[in-house]
């Protein structure tokens, strides 16, 4: 069958079925033109949307690269080099921009326009006329139907002639749209062909003209700085992975370690212990109360900074203030059924903070960092030295000694008072002249106490078999003297280290023997819980008082007290001797080791106040006595 060209107009008059065969080929193409000229625009407006897009896309890029320089980077080493680089990429990015620019102005006047155009006049035209032509052909067959149903009569003369007008019109009317409708079917095949066409030559010219003009501003110049900043991205990734073989290392050396250094308490039984820290950091539970019984504990990262205890919460800037370290005191505590908890409290005996470890070791480190961190040591000019020297004191009773080298004569006030040998009120005994060998002064295996509530001297009684008196002086009803009639009254902070029993009281030496074996008793054990309690000395009695009930815990009458004395190094350690009497007819000797907030002489200086009050009123009661006889 030979290939259909164009509609004849000559054959639009007759109107014959094959002719409209032939015009329903035509309107089915012009349908599917139609619907492709639609799909073909959508595309070509995508293409045009993207260009108008990356017009866009560029100015934000090159705004984008200036704000490098603008965001203050923390860690900003090196960044000099890439903002100038940046910079200059900017400058290049704008340059693009505006043939980017160009290039979109280029699609929507060649590209875009010419199919729309196309589709506005010449579809829409061949619509249009097709309506056209369907309704003359209507008005066409009604008046021909009308025409058809004239009858023979001549009296109806008048209503022939004006059907046969009629008809006339409408054949008249069908005849010039349908020439109109063949036409512009017959002029669309070719009006397709450069609508299709016209479009991507504006869309190559478009293309060509873009990347002739990005040729020419992409001088050699601009190769040779794309060398440059190729170069540079080479030395940095070279730089890089030298970084990373080096981390690379660095974690299998850290992962090749051993499975304890995961495990939080995996030395409990014989823990490595640093005694000597004077800074600590590390990441503790600290106790809230949250109501009258309820409390919660806040895992928290905390660290010494001089003498002040920091914390910082995860994601914090920086730590704050939790606690004044200076003078403070700490002791391992049961809090609440935990492990590993300690107590830090102010100067003032107030209860301050009560804090968890995750494992023994850091525990013991952390009471022993507060305790040297307390004792201001880290204001000398060598504070680890200091530390390793305390240290090493406290660790001399290690090993047995058979020599005892003799104190310095302190200058606290010390007293050496035997009720039933003086000579006279006034004097006091002075030392012996020859130190005494240790063994003279405390009996080898001598146990020590360290809870107040147990008496150094239990041992020996229950060796003895029989009934034990209270040590502390205390009678069993449980009654002392009123501190309010006493003319002294003086109130002292302090923590009790421990107590033994001692073989003499003619020395203060006895004192100090006996601190070096409480603090050294402490230290290889590994106990760091005190008790502390309010030292009352008045002008009748030492009383020990409980801080948070004021029920009184200990009373020692001040005659009892034999000797007293504060240690010549560490300031705030005092001692002293108590000589008891014991249901079988003897006496006892006890020597109690205290730790104060304050110098230890001050406490001293209040036992020897004391005492002093009692001679006088002794010498006072004497006298009127021989004035009461002589009457």
């Amino acid at each position: 069958m030979p290939a259909v060209d164009k509609l004849l107009l000559e054959e639009a008059l007759q109107d014959s079925p094959q002719t409209r065969s032939l015009l329903s080929v035509f309107e089915e193409d012009a349908g599917t033109l139609t619907d492709y000229t639609n799909q073909l625009l959508q595309a070509m407006q995508r293409v045009y949307g993207a260009q108008n897009e990356m017009c866009l896309a560029t100015q934000q890029l090159s705004k984008q690269l200036l704000a490098y320089e603008k965001q203050n980077f923390a860690l900003g080493k090196g960044d000099e080099e890439v903002i100038s680089t940046l910079h200059y990429f900017s400058k290049v990015v704008d340059e693009l921009n505006v043939l980017h620019t160009e290039l979109a102005k280029q699609l929507a006047d060649t590209m875009v326009l010419p199919i729309v155009q196309f589709r506005e006049k010449d579809l829409t035209e061949v619509s249009t006329l097709k309506d056209l032509f369907g309704l003359a052909s209507s008005e066409h067959d009604l008046s021909m139907a009308k025409y058809s149903r004239l009858p023979k009569k001549k009296e109806n003369e008048k209503v022939k002639s004006e059907v046969v007008r009629e008809v006339a019109a409408a054949r008249r009317k069908q005849h010039l749209s349908s020439l109109q409708y063949y036409c512009a079917l017959n002029a669309l095949q070719h009006r397709k062909r450069v609508a299709m066409m016209e479009p991507m030559l504006g869309f190559a010219h478009g293309q060509i003209n873009f990347f002739k003009k990005g040729a020419e501003m992409f001088s050699k110049s601009m190769d040779s700085f794309l060398s440059s900043v190729a170069d540079m991205a080479q030395s940095i990734q070279a730089e890089l992975e030298a970084e990373a073989e080096k981390m690379r290392v660095s974690q299998q050396e850290l992962l090749s370690v051993d499975e304890s250094v995961y495990t939080p308490d995996a030395d409990v039984a014989a823990p490595q212990i640093n005694r000597t820290l004077i800074q600590k950091a590390g990441y503790l539970n600290l106790r809230n109360k949250t109501g009258l019984v309820t409390t919660t504990w806040e895992r928290l990262y905390f660290f010494t900074q001089g003498g002040n205890l920091m914390c910082q919460p995860r994601g914090a800037v920086a730590g704050g203030l939790i606690q004044d370290l200076d003078n403070c005191s700490v002791m391992a505590v049961d809090c609440e059924d935990r492990r590993y908890c300690f107590q830090i409290t102010t100067p003032n005996g107030k209860s301050g903070i009560i804090l968890q470890a995750e494992s023994r070791k850091e525990n013991e480190e952390w009471i022993c960092a507060v305790n040297n961190i307390s004792r201001q040591i880290y204001l000398t000019d060598n504070p680890e030295a200091v530390a390793i020297k305390l240290n090493e004191t406290a660790l001399q009773a290690v090993t047995p000694i058979t020599s005892f080298r003799k104190k310095q004569e302190s200058p606290c006030p010390s007293q050496t008072l035997e009720n039933s040998e003086m000579q006279n009120d006034d004097t006091v005994p002075k030392a012996t002249a020859s130190a005494p060998e240790a063994g003279e002064l405390i009996a080898p295996g001598t146990p020590i106490q360290f809870d107040i509530v147990l008496p150094a001297t239990e041992f020996l009684d229950q060796n003895r078999g029989s009934r034990r008196t209270n040590p502390f002086g205390e009678t069993e009803d449980d009654t002392f003297p009123e501190a309010e009639d006493s003319l002294l009254q003086q109130m002292f902070l302090v923590r009790f280290l421990g107590s033994m029993a001692v073989k003499t009281d003619h020395t203060t030496e006895v004192i100090y023997e006996a601190m070096r074996q409480v603090l050294a008793a402490r230290a290889i054990h590994n106990i760091f819980r005190m008790t502390e309690s309010h030292l009352m000395v008045t002008s009748q009695a030492l009383r020990l008082i409980d801080p948070q009930t004021q029920v009184s815990r200990a009373n020692f009458e001040l005659n009892s007290v034999t000797q007293f004395a504060a240690h010549q190094e560490n300031k705030r350690l005092v001692g002293f001797v108590v000589r008891l009497p014991e249901s079988t007819g003897g006496e006892s000797l006890s020597t109690y080791v205290f730790e104060s907030n304050s110098e230890g002489e001050k406490i001293c200086y209040a036992i020897n106040l004391g005492k002093e009050i009692i001679e006088v009123q002794k010498r006072s009661k004497k006298t009127h006595l021989e004035a009461h006889i002589d009457k």
